[in-house]
């Protein structure tokens, strides 16, 4: 009885914890007039309407005709939905519970690991993205030396089949870093040590890829998952990501990738990227930045480094994306406002706003279906009643997922209002 009573119990308290339901199908034409419609591309469109069915958008500009049910966003501003790269979201629930931890596997070569079929649908950290804006992520596995491969979702689904947009869409490569943090508690000196294995993890790497390559070309008799998993590297199917910072580190990466017979290759972190944006520019190599709002990584740095290196990257000339993959999973809602700090920086607002819409669709390979506001793409976006830049006046007041209007609650609106009331009545 007292197994049965502990069931109930536990079947509850999950349905309390429970992720809004998914909206259902749009059914009929929207149009939203009046808007400010931020294309995601760098322009802009003033007294801008929208017009979407089945998911799609059929008109957009300023001489639009309306067509099925209106809303009126007279004085508001439309967004693309924007799309967070390379985390761990729905696959991380409480990083201290370990039986909610689905980011890391066992091994260091594990391509073949799928983070997807982890991802959990219903997840509050995943439903916390939406009232900001965040509407589209890339689920990466995290940890080893290959961490796995990751796919895109959008955050409005039942399951991780219904959740999925992009499926095995690229491999996470960890370059190893050619000096290491000194561990004190094993008798090491603090701070930076030169890593003395730099050539041997180089070596393991190079033939891993070597020995996949091979098995690609061959008839192996044995199945070999890890080596299988890779293949789309050679054939230009998935993308190569390359989490890397120092400028040596970044050119041994991209380098190795290359003479391996990878096709696509995405950097990411590219702490100093910016002094090697011809290389980077040569090989067609864009970057996911990852810090923003952290302290800059050596005493010689401007103090405000961290803040300005998109910016540097996007005057060079290259395609840059925003991922800020430093920050915990929650912190993955304030993505639009580290955008924001850059335009801080003086970049260009739009520009800004493309770092995590039209760009960040680009390097993910989805730019045909999001990112942007544009005819025959999906309508996932957006109203906000201010800057969506700026966290003072980011308040959405409606926001679509392949046209069908999503619920902005969570468990943090509900105890928002919950204590408002409550000091509201004293």
């Amino acid at each position: 009885m007292k197994k049965i009573n502990f069931l109930i119990a536990l079947v509850w308290s999950f349905a309390g914890l429970a992720q809004q339901t998914p909206a259902p199908e749009q059914t009929e034409a929207i149009t939203i007039t009046g808007t400010t419609a931020h294309i995601g591309n760098g322009t802009i469109i003033e007294n801008c309407s929208i017009v979407f069915e089945n998911g799609k958008i059929t008109a957009i500009g300023s001489s639009v005709t309306a067509k099925g049910k209106s809303i009126d966003a007279s004085g508001k501003h439309i967004y693309p939905g924007f799309i967070a790269p390379g985390k761990s979201l729905g696959l991380v629930e409480v990083n201290a519970v370990r039986a909610s931890n689905d980011q890391d596997e066992l091994g260091d070569f594990i391509p073949h690991i799928r983070s997807l079929i982890a991802y959990n649908a219903e997840s509050k950290v995943v439903e916390s993205m939406r009232p900001n804006g965040v509407l589209l992520a890339q689920i990466t596995p995290k940890g080893g030396r290959i961490s796995g491969t990751s796919s895109i979702v959008q955050f409005d689904a039942w399951n991780w089949e219904d959740a999925a947009v992009k499926v095995d869409d690229g491999i996470h490569l960890n370059w190893p870093g050619t000096f290491r943090r000194g561990r004190w508690w094993l008798g090491e000196p603090r701070g930076y040590q030169p890593n003395k294995n730099y050539q041997k993890n180089i070596d393991a790497v190079k033939t891993f890829m070597a020995n996949s390559l091979a098995y690609g070309k061959a008839s192996a008799k044995e199945k070999n998952q890890a080596f299988g998993a890779m293949q789309g590297l050679f054939d230009g199917s998935q993308k190569l990501y390359i989490y890397a910072q120092g400028e040596k580190e970044i050119l041994d990466g991209i380098t190795t990738a290359k003479d391996a017979g990878v096709k696509n290759i995405v950097l990411v972190g590219g702490y100093h990227a910016y002094k090697i944006t011809d290389f980077l520019k040569e090989h067609n190599i864009p970057v996911l930045v990852n810090f923003t709002h952290t302290l800059p990584n050596f005493e010689d740095d401007d103090y405000d480094f961290t803040f300005k290196l998109p910016k540097l990257l996007v005057d060079a000339g290259l395609l840059v994306g925003l991922q800020n993959a430093s920050a915990s999973n929650f912190q993955t809602r304030n993505l639009p406002f580290y955008a924001g700090q850059v335009v801080a920086q003086g970049l260009d607002k739009e520009k800004a706003l493309q770092l995590i819409s039209g760009n960040n669709a680009k390097i993910l390979g989805i730019d045909a279906d999001y990112g942007t506001l544009e005819v025959g793409k999906s309508a996932t976006f957006f109203v906000s009643e201010g800057d969506a830049l700026d966290m003072r006046t980011n308040i959405l007041s409606h926001a679509f997922i392949d046209g069908r209007a999503i619920s902005l609650e969570t468990h943090q609106t509900k105890l928002w209002k919950r204590y408002m009331e409550k000091f509201e009545g004293k």
